[in-house]
């Protein structure tokens, strides 16, 4: 019940927030062929510092959307939507808000990531605004530490992986 919640929350953000929809799309549904960028090289329009990062980011929410019972597609969707709304929302907040819910919205309801999203725009930190849902310095400050532990578990876990995947893909080749 717990994970439904916390997708249907990321799910909310997501619809809430209004995902806009980027000119590449448009081109595309209108069975127009996109404009590359002026720098791109041509035959490589993926390649190159925009699509790497998008990929780190990509693998950034790996982990933590394995935690979470979701995907990180979905999560990166969520947390571009949430950054629209707030500018300066980072993604160790986003990702913070949403394992800080997952972590304590069964015993408080009023804990969600939409609340501790809010609070993070308005300018509170996480802690207060953990604390201005209901928990106390303490508690908030526990919670707090206690999520931000298990997203450094969660992505070291998931760089792990990939590393080992990585590694069997060398051995395969090398075999040959």
């Amino acid at each position: 019940m717990n994970r439904l919640r916390q997708l249907m929350t990321i799910g909310g953000v997501v619809l809430a927030l209004g995902v806009a929809v980027s000119p590449v799309s448009h081109a595309q549904a209108k069975g127009k062929t996109p404009t590359p960028h002026a720098n791109a090289k041509k035959g490589n329009d993926k390649e190159g510092p925009k699509a790497e990062r998008k990929e780190e980011m990509h693998e950034a929410f790996a982990g933590v959307a394995k935690k979470l019972n979701t995907t990180p597609a979905a999560l990166e969707q969520a947390f571009t939507a949430a950054k629209q709304a707030n500018p300066k929302l980072t993604r160790g907040q986003f990702l913070a808000a949403n394992v800080l819910a997952a972590n304590l919205g069964s015993k408080n309801p009023s804990i969600t990531t939409d609340a501790i999203l809010a609070g993070l725009k308005s300018g509170k930190s996480i802690g207060q605004t953990l604390q201005s849902l209901g928990l106390s310095k303490a508690d908030a400050d526990k919670a707090a530490d206690a999520a931000s532990k298990e997203i450094k578990q969660a992505e070291a876990a998931a760089d792990k992986a990939e590393k080992g995947d990585k590694d069997d893909g060398k051995k395969t080749g090398d075999a040959k």
